[in-house]
């Protein structure tokens, strides 16, 4: 039996901060006691935060480390290992690694490859050797205007931690990309796409949704309800969006666009996820509502990193502040994210918890980490 001790902890529990120590034995918490005193062998934290390891449902940051360049391919296992070393610093110790299904069958369009399948493979094998220090789920984020789209689906059975599945249309002119200028301008920018190319990038998407955006859609709620995954819509925009997703049993609301639809979310008894690079940046950079407006409105279930993994705790305790309230910027991205993903065994500090911790402290509103632990062992 292995026992560690927490000691002068500002405890983040699910409703409040308490002074305190915490107990772990054999990778689980045993104790949540509240005081300030230090018993002998226990570790001081001396005053710092302690919170639940972070729950990560809907990162790209993988997709980042496989092209750290556009058209530079990454070998798939260093990714991997470069990402789930990234996320253990940045305190997430539960994730749902977001791999995109749906391609184009002649590979032609920039950066639509076929690469889940094989990046899962990956995944799944360093999980088995026991090299990868948080824990690892799969997202499919179903691109359902896309040729490939079903037969990449079912290359996924449920022995391969598929979690959560998200229904995505990125064609221009509506949900993420209504106000299509922004898009052509991060098209010209990163992908040197000249006015002509634009125009017929947004030609050949519209093709493609008028081809299979529905029969992929009810394809892809099929395929998650086979494999037991959550489903969760993505950029949904208005009121008939939300209840189309509602109908298909949509849990989960990614990114809603505007206060209508997040209201219609809401309305739904759907968790509402937004991006905690938005928090931090002060607004979307897609141009559509701002997170912090829809969690003045109690809009706001769940914070996502989106692109960047450090920005889940920094925006999660960005919130803490504002609202003058830390265990309720803390819970948007433990106990929440937990519940919409059905964990019962992490996302809080309790007793019979994993022991999925992460201690930081607070400097000029930036919260800096000292340590993370994954089953009451360190990882970073």
């Amino acid at each position: 039996m292995t026992e560690t001790v927490f000691a002068n902890v500002k405890i983040i529990t699910e409703d409040a901060v308490v002074q305190g120590a915490i107990k772990i034995v054999d990778g689980m918490i045993s104790a949540v006691d509240t005081g300030t005193s230090v018993p002998s062998g226990a570790i001081d934290c001396e005053g710092d935060y302690i919170a639940p390891g972070l729950i990560e449902l809907h990162t790209d940051n993988l997709e980042r480390h496989l092209s750290p360049r556009p058209r530079v391919s990454w070998p798939k296992r260093a990714a991997v290992l470069g990402h789930d070393r990234e996320l253990a610093g940045a305190g997430i110790t539960t994730v749902f690694d977001a791999l995109r299904v749906g391609s184009e069958a002649d590979q032609k369009r920039e950066g639509y490859a076929r690469y889940a399948r094989e990046t899962a493979d990956n995944i799944l094998d360093l999980m088995r050797q026991h090299v990868l220090k948080v824990s690892h789920h799969i997202h499919l984020r179903a691109e359902l205007c896309t040729d490939t789209l079903v037969e990449e689906l079912h290359e996924f059975s449920h022995h391969d931690r598929v979690g959560l599945v998200s229904l995505m249309d990125h064609t221009p002119g509506q949900r993420q990309f209504r106000d299509t200028s922004k898009l052509r301008v991060y098209l010209m920018g990163k992908h040197g796409f000249d006015d002509a190319g634009v125009e017929a990038h947004f030609a050949r998407l519209k093709e493609l949704q008028s081809l299979y955006l529905e029969k992929h859609r009810a394809a892809a709620v099929a395929y998650a309800k086979q494999v037991g995954a959550v489903l969760a819509s993505h950029d949904d925009t208005t009121a008939d969006d939300v209840s189309a997703s509602g109908g298909e049993g949509v849990t989960i609301a990614e990114f809603p666009t505007t206060f209508e639809a997040a209201t219609a979310c809401r309305a739904h008894d759907q968790f509402i996820v937004m991006g905690a690079p938005n928090i931090i940046r002060g607004g979307s950079h897609s141009g559509n509502v701002a997170a912090h407006d829809l969690a003045n409105d109690g809009l706001l279930d769940i914070l996502s990193s989106d692109y960047v993994p450090a920005a889940l705790l920094n925006a999660a305790v960005t919130l803490g502040i504002s609202m003058q309230d830390m265990a309720a910027g803390i819970r948007k991205v433990t106990a929440v994210p937990a519940d919409a993903a059905g964990f019962d065994d992490r996302g809080r500090i309790a007793p019979e918890k994993r022991a999925d911790l992460v201690r930081f402290a607070v400097h000029d509103g930036l919260p800096m980490i000292s340590s993370v632990w994954v089953g009451g062992a360190r990882v970073a």
